[in-house]
Formats: C-alpha cells, sequence, structure tokens
C-alpha cells in the first residue's frame, strides 16, 4: 500500500532467525495466485512457521504471540535469502509491516521490498543484538525510524545508527510514488526533451 515515509515510531516484532529466505517468508504454493491481493498474501506470511497442517496456530511463533505486535520486523542476518520472488516483499507489506530492520539483506530482496513500500534498514551486528536484547526485556519498547535523516534509534538505550538510502527511494517513499509514478511526475520535462531532440 502507498504510504508516505516520514518518522516511523513503533513497537517491534522480533525474528531473531539468520538466513530467512524468500520460500519461508511466502511458500511456494502461494505463488499460484493471479492476482496481488495484499489481504491474501499477509495472511499467508511465515504460513508453515505460523501454522500447523490442520491450519491452527502455533503458538510459540512470534507473529502469534500477543506480546509482540508493530510495524517494524527486526530480523536476522541475511534476510530474504534465495528465490527473488516478489510475492515475499508483498507479504510483508500485506501484513503490515513498513520497516524490516535487519544486519544484511538479499539484494534482490532488498529492492522488492523498496519497490512495494517496505524500507529495508540495515544496521550493525551490534545495535541489531542490542535490538533484540531490548525487545527481550520489554516488548513493548519502541524504535523510530527517521526517513529524512536516514537514522534509526533504539528508544530504549537512545543508541541511534545512520542507514543508507538510496535517493531516489528515499524521494519516491516520502512522497509515496511507485516507478510509475514517478515516471509521470516527470512527464513534462520528459517531452520537453523529447521536442528539443526532434530538432
Amino acid at each position: 500500500m502507498k504510504q508516505k515515509f516520514d518518522i516511523i515510531e513503533s513497537t517491534c516484532v522480533p525474528l531473531p532467525v539468520e538466513n530467512v529466505d524468500t520460500d519461508q517468508i511466502i511458500p511456494a504454493r502461494f505463488l499460484k495466485a493471479t492476482g496481488r491481493d495484499e489481504k491474501f498474501f499477509g495472511e499467508n506470511l511465515f504460513r508453515d512457521w505460523r501454522f500447523h497442517a490442520d491450519g491452527t496456530p502455533e503458538p510459540s511463533f512470534v507473529l502469534n504471540d500477543p506480546r509482540y505486535s508493530g510495524c517494524i520486523l527486526v530480523a536476522g542476518r541475511n534476510f530474504g535469502s534465495g528465490s527473488s520472488r516478489e510475492h515475499a516483499a508483498w507479504a510483508i507489506a500485506g501484513y503490515g509491516f513498513r520497516v524490516v530492520i535487519s544486519s544484511f539483506f538479499a539484494d534482490i530482496h532488498k529492492n522488492n521490498e523498496l519497490n512495494n513500500f517496505v524500507l529495508p534498514v540495515v544496521v550493525s551486528e551490534g545495535f541489531l543484538s542490542e535490538l533484540f536484547a531490548s525487545i527481550s526485556a520489554d516488548p513493548k519498547m519502541k524504535v523510530r525510524v527517521d526517513v529524512p535523516s536516514q537514522r534509526v534509534t533504539n528508544l530504549a538505550t537512545g543508541r541511534s545508527e545512520r542507514f543508507e538510502l538510496n535517493s531516489y527511494k528515499k524521494y519516491c517513499l516520502m512522497n509515496a510514488l511507485d516507478d510509475i509514478d514517478w515516471l509521470l511526475e516527470q512527464k513534462e520535462a520528459i517531452e520537453d526533451f523529447e521536442k528539443k531532440s526532434r530538432r
């Protein structure tokens, strides 16, 4: 869903698991869907971890734990590895996450998140470990993600780090524009360029 990004302050959902691949994020059997229904994909995020084969919830999985909520997912290193399926980013967005924090993302998945209005925030291993510790100590603690200044802050400790964000994607996120929207915004400049190039 297109939403403008500015400053996001939220509680977090911790997933301290490394090498989470896209098949774990959204199992392959759900890729048969022909439409991009956010509700459908969100409901099936981490399907095989969230539910037993009979469809009953797995109470030990973090998304089923009532202590944790919020629009920020804090994940272990190497998040989104494996298949390049964009459906994984659809599922994360469809569930309601707006930010994923990790110390490393698979490149294709990172770009898929950005293209689907989910902000991947890369932090140091030390900062990530501190976040997990803070969330474990107090599930109601919050994290602030300041997109204009590109800083993420653990509000439980006050520690912050700067994160990298491509200037083009930053502009798009802050203005709720996808790639097509951005091109339409440049329509006059493109038409002017075309007129000049015909001369």
